[in-house]
């Protein structure tokens, strides 16, 4: 039977932004925006969740006189990435 795919990652944006993090050290909020073409709320959204569910870790803070926000991967995130990975090639397998 097949197992289930992890819904968190199971969006396009979401999923998108894990494979950006996952070959960098951090990435900035108009670095991610840019390279996943979503707009800026939707994004917004979508790192809240990946957030609250511990995948990634997001610092704000303000440098000089602009607000910045920036994404860090973390080993819970990796993992549950790593494991979507090998559901979806088991799919590919049967």
């Amino acid at each position: 039977m097949f197992k289930e795919l992890d819904p968190l990652l199971h969006s396009q944006l979401r999923l998108a932004v894990m494979s950006l993090l996952l070959s960098v050290e951090e990435a900035d909020f108009v670095f991610l925006r840019e390279k996943t073409g979503a707009t800026a709320g939707n994004l917004s959204v979508q790192l809240d969740k990946l957030n609250e569910a511990g995948y990634i870790k997001v610092r704000k803070y303000i440098d000089g006189k602009r607000p910045r926000t920036v994404c860090k991967i973390t080993k819970a995130g990796v993992d549950a990435f790593d494991a979507y990975v090998k559901v979806l090639q088991s799919y590919i397998k049967k």
